[in-house]
């Protein structure tokens, strides 16, 4: 115990040290929460096969919306036949900001998508990424 009273200065530092270097691990598990950016999702759609899902109203989804996106709007997300039944398959789910997709996201995961998650800033940063948009103006 004396060791410890003699050292508290690098003790401290080490505790935080340690904590720093756990903080990356420890908010990657609440990834769900925060979203994956639009690199993030394109790589999980490439190579996991991920599906698309626009929470949008019908008006905002005409005006543009990510390639190959199923329309489910968040109101009849439960139940909604266009989700995946292979509920194993990561799901994005996307709005026009991403507040709305946070919230399918988890409400997809209280139903059994297990890797349901929404994409960090939504359209917005899907078109802030340059990436391609359908429907309405790509701009």
């Amino acid at each position: 115990m004396s060791f410890l009273i003699d050292n508290w200065l690098p003790a401290v530092m080490a505790l935080v040290s340690g904590s720093l270097l756990l903080w990356p691990v420890i908010s990657r598990g609440a990834a769900g929460a925060q979203g994956v950016t639009p690199a993030e999702a394109v790589r999980l759609i490439n190579r996991e096969k991920a599906v698309v899902v626009d929470v949008c109203e019908a008006a905002e989804y005409a005006a543009g919306h990510v390639p190959g996106a199923r329309h489910i709007p968040l109101g009849q997300l439960d139940g909604a036949r266009g989700l995946p039944t292979n509920k194993a398959l990561p799901v994005v789910v996307v709005c026009a900001s991403g507040a709305r997709a946070a919230r399918a996201a988890a409400q997809l995961r209280k139903a059994g998508h297990e890797k349901a998650v929404p994409l960090a800033g939504g359209l917005r940063a899907w078109r802030e990424a340059n990436l391609p948009v359908e429907g309405g103006a790509a701009g």
